[in-house]
């Protein structure tokens, strides 16, 4: 009996202390697993000088506070998937009989172990490595979103200095033209009414030099706020405004599609939800807990062993809510699937089709309109100087020559801009190596 009572009290010891270095050394995988956060602050490495696209996205996918948010949410999923596997604690337990009487007094130390049954643990592991597979693609597209925003702020700051130039020129032109008709009201062949109008286009040609500026301004704001400053400190964007986007075939846009983060991460949920739904499916099957103890009476001076199971009988509670909720929210994820899916297909469709039409209309511009506008007002002011036209004539032909101007700036503005969100949906395109110049 005695050599009984030992073995059961060294077994106690050895599972209470398996159990503590257990817990010890995956504390000290838990601390070993979790990485630093790679982002640093905007203003560590703020660009200088000349920026390019590429420094520009770069610098964004380093420091914007969006993308830092979105890692730190995977290093906690991280923590889930640790958790998720970890055993159920055994439980320790003493209980005391008839404490005021040495003599008749009953002392019982039992351990408790609680054994899951039915795949809980590993249904446990996979939906939250499902859940950690949604915050990867919620980090992947993320960055797609970055990467979009940058590329259409920086080809807006770069059609801004654009406009910044048009609208100097225009100026120009203006005040030359003002000068011509104060020399000819001087010399007495045309009216005074040329020169005040002469005068009023120079002021109107001010106000868009104003507004170029203050446009340029917003713009660089914006590019400055992709990687989280406030204040942007580069010179000036350097880069092409003329290069336009390759427009992409049905079928390659439909194999990136299928392909692109943001109906992987809908697929993902879809599986995430389906685990859950296995994982309260699991929960119906009542775990046993095994106990296993030993117990000394005093008035007999014996030690006893104990050995116990525990099942709870599901006769009432069997998860039955839980599974039907998991099962509905799974049914949901995947109308949820298809609905992406429809949508995202409609967006790559409707940005395809406006890159195509974009890249038209810049190209009609680029090359028949702009020249025959530019033709038009340098005829019409070298005949004003000469006597052949009224600034009426001039003032015509300035206007044409600066909405189509205008014009073909915003075409170059909105195609970049659509094909960087084509970019977000399909994935990592990368717009800059796959552009043609759209020169004649």
């Amino acid at each position: 009996m005695y050599r009984k009572n030992l073995a059961a009290m060294l077994l106690l010891r050895t599972l209470f202390g398996f159990t503590v270095f257990a817990s010890t050394n995956l504390s000290a995988q838990t601390h070993d697993t979790l990485p630093a956060t790679t982002f640093e602050p905007a203003l560590a490495k703020e660009p200088t000088g000349s920026l390019t696209l590429l420094v520009a996205i770069d610098h964004a996918l380093t420091s914007n506070p969006e993308l830092s948010a979105a890692a730190n949410e995977l290093r906690a999923v991280e923590g889930a998937v640790i958790q998720a596997g970890i055993l159920p604690n055994p439980e320790i337990s003493t209980l005391v009989e008839d404490t005021q009487n040495k003599v008749t007094r009953t002392t019982t130390i039992q351990l408790n172990q609680r054994i899951e049954l039915g795949g809980k643990r590993s249904a446990r592991i996979a939906s939250a490595e499902r859940g950690r597979d949604v915050a990867v693609a919620d980090l992947a597209a993320k960055r797609l979103d970055v990467r979009a925003t940058v590329i259409g702020a920086f080809f807006d700051v770069l059609v801004a200095q654009e406009r910044v130039q048009q609208s100097e020129d225009l100026l120009g032109l203006a005040q030359r033209a003002s000068q011509a008709a104060s020399r000819r009201v001087s010399a007495g062949k045309v009216s005074p009414v040329e020169e005040t109008k002469a005068r009023v286009a120079e002021a109107s040609a001010r106000v868009e030099v104003n507004q170029a500026q203050r446009e340029l301004v917003t713009a660089r704001k914006r590019l400055a706020a992709s990687w989280g400053s406030s204040t942007p400190r580069f010179e000036q964007a350097e880069g092409r405004t003329d290069i336009l986007p390759l427009v992409r075939s049905a079928e390659e846009s439909s194999r990136r599609l299928n392909a692109s983060p943001a109906l992987l991460r809908a697929r993902q949920e879809a599986d995430r939800f389906s685990a859950l739904a296995d994982l309260e499916r699991s929960r119906r099957i009542p775990d046993v807990t095994v106990s296993l103890g030993s117990k000394k009476a005093e008035e007999l001076g014996l030690n006893q062993t104990i050995v116990g199971i525990s099942i709870p009988f599901p006769i009432f509670d069997r998860n039955q809510g839980n599974v039907l909720e998991a099962q509905r929210r799974a049914d949901k994820a995947r109308d949820e699937l298809s609905a992406t899916e429809v949508r995202l297909s409609a967006e790559v469709t409707q940005n395809e089709e406006r890159l195509k039409a974009l890249v038209v209309e810049a190209q009609t511009l680029q090359s028949e309109i702009m020249p025959g506008a530019r033709s038009a007002y340098d005829a019409a002011s070298k005949g004003f100087e000469l006597g052949k036209f009224s600034f009426l004539d001039v003032l015509d032909a300035q206007r044409t020559f600066f909405q189509a101007r205008a014009q073909y700036l915003r075409s170059l503005s909105d195609a970049h801009r659509t094909a960087a969100e084509l970019e977000r949906v399909l994935g990592s395109i990368d717009s800059m190596s796959s552009a043609v110049p759209i020169r004649p």
